[in-house]
């Protein structure tokens, strides 16, 4: 008996299972059976019996003692090696800087305590990879000590890389809750998590893409100008610019700060004003609505503002959102307060003294922000209240109009330059929530030692340097819009954005153009995990060695990897 491939002209060649005689001088063939149904593996199993060879199931042969999650890990470290980041943290390779390039790697994949980061090297390929998977949880603080003596040579290099002689560099601050009492950075302050917790505030510098290149930790009650400073001596001093322009939001470079910044040579600055100052020059008459008449922005000087230009900028659609806001929040605030008046006035046999009615009264306009509008009266558990009408049309009449200053002349950057520049802050707020959510998660904050605080933030913020390089490759297999950065160089840089062509196609078909599903980052690396390491053993032969097969990668695997070989290419260990 042997097995015949039949060809077909029009359809799937037959395989059958024959015998052949001979009858005199001729052959003749009988067909025994079709198994053109049967997968090719089991054909070919039947043939090797016909054959006579022998046959034993894979189970009998080989034992898979180990399966490890390593598809993520290759990556991320691939990504690394690209990056040169073992280079970056230190020139020769040791321990320490083996540790440093683990924790940050597995920073990227799954955040955790350093307790919790020892443990999960042992659940995927990364410690074995980086030689660190009998690393216990005391060296790692030793290798956060060894990272932070190192801060200042990396972020000189990162600075080197990716910020240029006269371009732009955006700083933003924010501030994570501390969970415990005896770190001495911990202060009660401006806790942006929304906690009544201490907090500990960390400032970030990145270039006009959002890259990070350096980042500094403050105590939890330091307010936002006063870390002003420090940006730039590390700009003009550690990373030798001599010419740079400062972009920052209106609550960190204000006018106090703004004369402190003229001193520096060379030092350029993009603000914004804040809402009184916008007021006062729309009652001097420098800001009239005839200005956005043709246009949504305008470039105007003041007297107040000498060697300034004041681009003024008008949204008509956050002037509707703002008309709306206010309009519910002032009418919420009425109808509260009406209400505690009908109650007080009902209260004739115990009628609330005047303080217990206060304290009503401002639990309602301190919940809603609005006490401004409103005259207010208390008198003998009377409570009378009334609109500031004229207040409230002096603050609509600021809706939508915002005004961005600068130190730029405009040969330097023309108007439309400047607004996108100081909207470029976006990326810093999109980096603070890729840290402080489940990305790299910055915090909770458990450190005690002051020093172990710094190296842990400083250790997310170059975990957030891998992260971004991959999402930049990666972006054709997320949900990302992949036009969005050259969209933002070319469009109306006051206009409402709007969604691109190419990511409401993205958001349609959750698809890319060769049918591979796209994802978030996180249910990425969790599809590339499923590429696992299996530790085999021959089952015919007990004493071989072990040895280490990979999971055959599926199409997207091998998409991913070739998108990742985009990431630049810096020096190498």
């Amino acid at each position: 008996m042997y097995i015949d491939v039949v060809p077909n002209r029009t359809s799937p060649p037959a395989v059958l299972l024959r015998v052949a005689t001979r009858q005199g001088g001729t052959i003749v063939k009988r067909t025994l059976a079709n198994l053109s149904d049967w997968p090719p593996a089991q054909v070919e199993a039947l043939r090797r019996v016909l054959r006579g060879d022998r046959v034993v199931a894979p189970e009998s042969l080989v034992a898979i003692q180990r399966s490890l999650p390593h598809g993520h890990v290759e990556a991320v470290l691939s990504t690394m090696r690209r990056l040169g980041m073992h280079r970056l943290l230190g020139s020769t390779r040791c321990r320490e800087r083996d540790l440093v390039a683990a924790m940050i790697a597995e920073r990227v994949l799954h955040p955790g305590s350093k307790l919790a980061t020892t443990r999960t090297w042992q659940s995927s390929t990364l410690g074995h990879e980086c030689g660190v998977e009998d690393a216990d949880v005391d060296e790692l603080y030793r290798a956060l000590e060894w990272l932070l003596a190192r801060q200042e040579r990396i972020e000189a290099t990162l600075a080197a890389r990716h910020l240029r002689e006269g371009g732009l560099a955006l700083y933003d601050l924010s501030s994570s809750s501390y969970e415990g009492t005896t770190c001495v950075l911990a202060r009660r302050g401006y806790n942006r998590d929304g906690e009544k917790l201490p907090c500990i505030a960390y400032g970030m510098l990145t270039n006009q893409q959002g890259c990070p290149v350096a980042v500094e930790v403050f105590p939890g009650n330091t307010g936002d100008p006063t870390t002003v400073p420090v940006q730039v001596e590390r700009l003009q001093q550690r990373f030798k610019l001599q010419r740079v322009v400062l972009v920052g939001d209106r609550g960190m470079l204000t006018s106090t700060r703004i004369e402190a910044l003229r001193a520096h040579p060379g030092l350029g600055w993009i603000a914004a004003l804040r809402g009184p100052a916008i007021r006062a020059l729309v009652e001097s008459g420098a800001i009239q609505r005839s200005l956005f008449d043709e246009r949504n922005l305008a470039e105007i000087t003041a007297p107040a503002y000498p060697g300034e230009r004041l681009i003024v900028c008008f949204n008509p659609r956050l002037a509707e959102d703002r008309q709306r806001t206010r309009t519910a929040l002032v009418e919420a605030t009425e109808r509260e307060l009406e209400a505690i008046a009908r109650m007080a006035a009902r209260r004739t046999r115990t009628p609330l003294s005047d303080a217990e009615l206060g304290v009503r009264v401002g639990r309602v306009i301190n919940h809603y922000k609005v006490a401004k509008h409103f005259d207010i009266e208390i008198d003998h558990g009377v409570l009378r209240v009334q609109r500031r009408q004229e207040a409230i049309e002096q603050e609509a009449a600021l809706d939508g109009i915002y005004v961005i200053r600068t130190s730029e002349p405009q040969p330097t950057l023309a108007a439309p330059e400047v607004v996108r520049g100081y909207k470029c802050l976006t990326t810093v707020e999109r980096a603070f929530r890729c840290l402080k959510g489940m990305d790299l998660r910055v915090r909770p904050i458990y450190l005690r030692v002051e020093n172990h605080v710094r190296a842990h933030v400083l250790l997310c913020m170059l975990a957030y340097y891998v992260e971004w390089h991959m999402r930049q490759a990666l972006a054709p297999l997320l949900f990302h819009d992949e036009t969005l950065p050259g969209e933002r160089a070319t469009r109306d840089p006051v206009a409402p954005a709007k969604v691109s062509a190419q990511a409401r196609i993205k958001k349609a078909r959750r698809t890319d153009d060769a049918g591979l599903a796209l994802h978030s980052f996180a249910t990425l690396l969790q599809d590339l995990a499923t590429l696992c390491r299996n530790t085999c053993r021959l089952l015919t032969q007990p004493e071989a060695p072990t040895f280490d097969q990979l999971t055959e990668p599926t199409p997207l695997h091998r998409r991913a990897r070739e998108l990742l070989r985009a990431v630049p290419m810096y020096p190498q260990r």
